[in-house]
């Protein structure tokens, strides 16, 4: 194991030994690559670079008290890849060559997989990309799959504890029936300016509205959101959310602690209800959310008790996180054992 303060890491890149890659061509996938260069030779008229062909994916790997690593719900992100690539004209992955890459890259770089105690995970990052050169607009005929990873500490430097966040009212981070569903980075970069935004104002992120008639909760910058009140676990539904695979297991856990569970649509004058709320994601896990100011009108709305984590938030966090990291039963099935 390396020799890295693992408590000081923070949720950003850290260099590892080596990454995998894998060349779309001439109609097939080729062989799994190794490189140990941080960089990936492409031609200056990739479609990827022109025409936003670029598709990736999150998920993250533990290492739990029992010494044994843990990869966490691959199989989902492979078909959320696929779904995405499907959309956007590229050409994915199988499953089967998705999972090999992954798991070939934790292998690798097994000696950055955080200790247990640590609290730090190992965050895994497959890159879709059009790499055939373009000059008008139409999908490529090549594509570039890379994985690569990096050892992480918490999203949020607050750790585990109720953000303020800010309501966005003029920016849009997706249209109904354009990208929102699918993991793009274009959706990434329509929300950044009202991100950094709200960074810059003492908020720990951006809550979007849908574009259409800014009357409904959409989502938090990089993860869903959550709200809970009389015993339901409510979450919104629309064609701009992606649909996250951390969300889906915690609606799993919810359902099994006998939550109820809703998707639907979120009015704004209904955060004011919710006694708890959250954003979810990879990146984040869970992250409470105390209150929401609205960036118009000013208004701040607060849930629950500002500065304490809900009680049913805080049995689906340490849940999911007993799962991945362990330390509960893994009824549902979502763990990999990767024998090293």
């Amino acid at each position: 194991m390396k020799n890295i303060n693992w408590q000081d890491l923070s949720f950003g890149y850290y260099k590892t030994d080596y990454n995998v890659r894998c060349h779309y061509k001439d109609g097939k996938w080729g062989e799994l690559e190794v490189s140990d260069s941080e960089y990936l030779p492409i031609h200056m008229s990739s479609t990827c670079l022109h025409y936003g062909q670029e598709a990736f994916e999150g998920l993250k790997a533990f290492r739990g008290k029992d010494g044994k690593v843990r990869l966490f719900r691959c199989e989902e992100n492979a078909k959320r890849m696929q779904n995405t690539a499907d959309y956007i004209m590229m050409k994915a992955p199988s499953s089967e060559l998705f999972s090999e890459a992954v798991v070939k890259a934790i292998e690798l770089n097994k000696e950055y997989i955080p200790p247990y105690e640590s609290g730090a995970s190992l965050y895994i990052r497959p890159l879709l990309i059009g790499v055939g050169p373009q000059m008008g607009v139409a999908p490529s005929k090549e594509f570039l799959f890379t994985v690569f990873v990096s050892p992480v500490g918490p999203y949020f430097k607050t750790g585990f504890k109720p953000v303020k966040v800010l309501m966005e009212h003029t920016d849009d981070r997706a249209a109904p029936h354009g990208t929102g569903h699918i993991k793009v980075g274009g959706n990434y970069a329509a929300g950044m300016r009202a991100g950094e935004a709200a960074h810059h104002k003492g908020y720990a992120m951006a809550i979007f509205l849908d574009a259409k008639e800014k009357k409904y909760i959409d989502e938090c910058g990089p993860a869903n959101f959550f709200g809970i009140k009389d015993n339901t676990y409510i979450t919104p539904s629309a064609t701009t959310i992606l649909p996250s695979i951390t969300n889906a297991s915690i609606m799993e856990i919810a359902k099994d602690m006998g939550l109820k569970v809703e998707r639907r649509l979120i009015p704004i004058e209904e955060l004011a209800t919710f006694k708890e709320a959250g954003a979810c994601g990879t990146a984040a896990v869970i992250s409470p959310i105390g209150s929401v100011e609205d960036s118009t009108s000013g208004q701040v709305i607060t849930i629950g008790k500002p500065d304490q984590v809900g009680e049913l938030t805080e049995k689906l966090y340490n849940r999911l996180r007993g799962i991945q990291y362990g330390d509960c039963e893994d009824k549902f099935g979502w763990n990999e054992i990767l024998e090293f």
